[in-house]
């Protein structure tokens, strides 16, 4: 029988239908059922959260504490579940679905102890002598009720590194979760709701894509967090006065520069992997892969060997490393760009084939630059190789692209590395390892169309906070 799960609304569990069938993607068949709320939910969660802005405000941060401590715990004992849900859900292979597990619960416990630290500052006002006798103090506050929608790639993650920093911050919230990926935001949802949170303080809510707008227009809401595609930007027009961070994806770039000869093997585990986890459905998997010329020829052939030797299938087998995409038109658009790159010149160097959802590992070689395949973000099981031969010369071609999340360069070069940070238009450089490395408590965020903002469990506190001022003139007696 499949399993039913309700949304949460203020708090409760909700289900007044069944109606969002969640797929299972390796079979396409149904694997769970789950209510749909629909407008006059999503106004009542904003409505609850509004109300509970107060309270929430009021709790004392080590109150904030326990509750993200016991999410913690719940996470910990029920961590095989999470992890078959997410493999069912979102297709993800069991292993990358356990590693998914393990950083939901270092964000929930980094946030637990970010949330006794949110600290003010002593200003110094006596600058001149017009401010002679006064003390300045500032002070972080609550913002209130927030709207978080996320993506379908991390539906665990993802939603930690909005949800976790709300609590820590005391910031109410109301949460979108992609229709494709429902279901570990609902089990959060369930695991809050074992909390003693105030009434309102959030709601889980997997509404329809097309009417979630009043999550990003409703001016009681302070604040929008958005991880997903382009079409951000345009909600970001749409948000009114709410401060507005935005993550939408990249098209990452690895840079092997030549001194890496000895440790050739090593770089080539860590490009396979940046390329082709999770299928390669990563906002920073390695997309680009430019290798100085000296080493090009020796990479490519490690790099094609080992990709040839991926296993793709199932993705509850515990030997799977490529799964399924997230349904098949994501696969037939990947495939097609593919397609398009190779009747422009380009070599495919190892797979290339598609059935259904299931893409094979690809190699790509000779792209043309204005290739969509070059141009655009892939989000899927391909990486593009090319050789450079001046170092420099090759940090402006990382920078010829309209998104800059993070980069990779493998180099033992100091002045490669200061060169690369200085120059690369990234939201974060790699040195010695791919751009698909993240830590929870680190900034992260990207420039141009990659996004706005930082995220990383400090940077979403500051976020979803405000600074208040006081001012005291110390008066003679």
């Amino acid at each position: 029988m499949q399993k039913r799960y309700p949304y949460y609304l203020a708090n409760k569990a909700a289900s007044p239908n069944a109606d969002l069938a969640v797929l299972d993607k390796y079979s396409g068949k149904v694997a769970a059922q789950v209510a749909v709320p629909d407008a006059k939910a999503v106004d009542k969660a904003i409505a609850a959260a509004e109300k509970a802005a107060k309270p929430m405000a009021a709790m004392k941060p080590y109150e904030r504490q326990q509750v993200l401590l016991h999410c913690v715990k719940r996470f910990e004992e029920r961590a095989d579940e999470l992890a078959k849900a997410l493999c069912i859900e979102a297709g993800k292979p069991i292993n990358d679905a356990k590693g998914e597990v393990t950083r939901l619960i270092d964000t929930f416990k980094v946030a637990a102890e970010e949330a006794v630290r949110i600290d003010g500052q002593i200003i110094n006002l006596e600058i001149s002598a017009r401010a002679a006798g006064y003390r300045g103090f500032s002070k972080r506050v609550p913002l209130g009720p927030v709207s978080f929608i996320t993506p379908f790639n991390f539906p665990l993650n993802l939603v930690a590194h909005k949800v976790a920093p709300a609590i820590a911050a005391g910031c109410p919230f109301v949460l979108k979760p992609a229709e494709k990926t429902p279901i570990g935001a609902l089990i959060i949802g369930e695991i809050l709701a074992e909390t003693k949170l105030p009434k309102g303080a959030f709601s889980v809510l997997p509404v329809n894509g097309d009417k979630a707008s009043q999550l990003v227009e409703d001016e009681r809401l302070k604040l929008l967090s958005f991880t997903g595609g382009q079409i951000g930007w345009k909600l970001k027009s749409q948000a009114g006065r709410k401060k507005v961070v935005l993550e939408l994806g990249g098209n990452a770039a690895c840079v092997v520069d030549a001194d890496q000869k000895d440790r050739l093997d090593a770089v080539v585990d860590r490009l396979i992997f940046g390329a082709f986890y999770q299928s390669g459905q990563s906002c920073i998997g390695v997309q680009r892969i430019y290798v100085h010329d000296t080493l090009y020829a020796a990479l490519k052939k490690k790099l094609v060997e080992k990709t040839r030797a991926l296993k793709s299938g199932d993705p509850k087998n515990k030997d799977t490393f490529i799964g399924p995409m997230i349904d098949e038109d994501a696969a037939k658009r990947l495939h097609g760009w593919i397609s398009e790159a190779k009747e422009a010149g380009a070599k495919v160097l190892c797979g290339g084939k598609r059935k259904g959802n299931m893409l094979e590992a690809t190699l790509v070689e000779d792209v043309p630059a204005d290739a969509k395949l070059n141009r655009e973000e892939a989000f899927g099981p391909v990486a593009l190789l090319a050789p450079f031969s001046d170092f420099h010369a090759v940090l402006d071609t990382v920078n010829d692209s309209e998104y800059g999340l993070q980069a990779g360069v493998f180099t033992n070069d100091l002045g490669h590395t200061m060169a690369a940070w200085d120059r690369l238009e990234q939201g974060g450089v790699i040195i010695n390892d791919i751009p698909s490395f993240r830590v929870d408590n680190m900034p992260y965020g990207g420039v141009k169309r990659s996004g706005l903002g930082r995220e990383g469990i400090r940077r979403a506190i500051e976020d979803m906070t405000e600074e208040r001022l006081l001012v005291i003139h110390d008066v003679d007696d």
